[in-house]
């Protein structure tokens, strides 16, 4: 597989001794050889040295641990899951993993990646759910037979942000409006995702509604129009350092902000709506998934009180806002 799963290392050393003694002896010699074994074998070895107690980053000491007899413990099941970056870039998988770990007993795997590859990790059995952003997509998925049912649990908004100059002029347009003065004035580069991410997928669908065609009128327009084909993260680096303009989702920009010469140019409208879903692969129709018990645990999780109210919560005492709305199955429509 071509993924770069988590492995847990264990590095044990192991320290071998040996002596050899010759002893040459005939007459006298063989009784001192006597005197010496009897001298020799009556010593006590010198005890070792008691390990010194482990110490973690906070200072206080662990105790060493016990040996364990017997046959090793079995390692721990996996449920792999695809992920689109916006999820994994601002940390919400890192604070969740390790909640679902141990509450179900089982290694998780996050694959991140766009949300057009989670969806073909998923169509092969690569992973046992996926978790994106792109509705369209995700009901194909489904109706196909891929996916079991799509469930979201999450939202938030794409904004289109661009450098503080603005030299363009687009801030406070309506999403169709700024596309357009993009493409027309000339003022400016657009750094598209340009990987059939939700996000691209969005901003596909904005050029249609602003009437463009994309492929021949958009992707081929010129120098101005920049595929990044890279995550959120990196395509707002790219922005930043190029001084243009980029679609982004909020949570991802208010990650990065710190890190960004942007600002939020464009925060309203409809189409500007971002729903994250989970969907557990149907094993059924893809024989190579390996746990889709577990993956229905995961829909449970992600859309349980609990973790909803955790998701709701997550980045607002650093952002002083909620990087994503949670709405446990139910379909937004602002």
């Amino acid at each position: 597989m071509g993924f770069l799963f988590k492995e847990a290392m264990v590095k044990k050393n192991n320290q071998h001794m040996g002596k050899h003694l010759s002893i040459k002896a005939s007459g006298v010699c063989m009784v001192l050889a006597a005197v010496l074994a009897l001298t020799f074998g009556c010593a006590q070895p010198t005890p070792a040295p008691a390990p010194a107690p482990a110490v973690t980053v906070t200072g206080h000491p662990v105790p060493s641990p016990t040996p364990v007899t017997g046959a090793p413990l079995a390692p721990r099941p996996r449920l792999r899951v695809a992920t689109t970056t916006s999820l994994y870039d601002t940390g919400l998988w890192s604070y969740l993993e390790p909640i679902f770990e141990q509450k179900y007993n089982i290694e998780v795997d996050i694959i991140y990646a766009g949300t057009g590859i989670a969806i073909e990790y998923g169509k092969r059995g690569d992973v046992d759910a996926i978790t994106v952003h792109d509705k369209a997509a995700e009901e194909a998925f489904v109706k196909n037979g891929y996916g079991v049912a799509r469930v979201p649990f999450a939202f938030n908004h794409f904004l289109i942000v661009g450098p503080p100059a603005d030299p363009a002029g687009i801030k406070g347009k309506t999403p169709e409006e700024a596309f357009k003065i993009l493409k027309e004035s000339g003022k400016g580069a657009f750094i598209s995702r340009g990987d059939n991410s939700g996000t691209h997928s969005r901003e596909k669908a904005v050029w249609k509604a602003s009437g463009y065609d994309y492929e021949t009128q958009i992707r081929k327009a010129g120098a101005w129009y920049i595929e990044a084909g890279k995550g959120m993260g990196p395509t707002l680096l790219m922005a930043s350092e190029k001084q243009g303009y980029t679609i982004t989702d909020i949570s991802t920009f208010s990650s990065y902000k710190g890190k960004l010469a942007l600002e939020s140019m464009v925060e309203n409208g409809s189409i500007l709506l971002n729903v994250y879903s989970v969907i557990a692969v149907n094993p059924q129709k893809v024989t190579t998934a390996r746990n889709p018990e577990m993956a229905q645990n995961m829909v449970a999780f992600l859309t349980s009180p609990e973790i909803q109210k955790l998701i709701g919560e997550y980045g607002t005492a650093e952002y002083g806002m909620r990087l994503f709305t949670p709405c446990a199955g139910n379909e937004p429509t602002q």
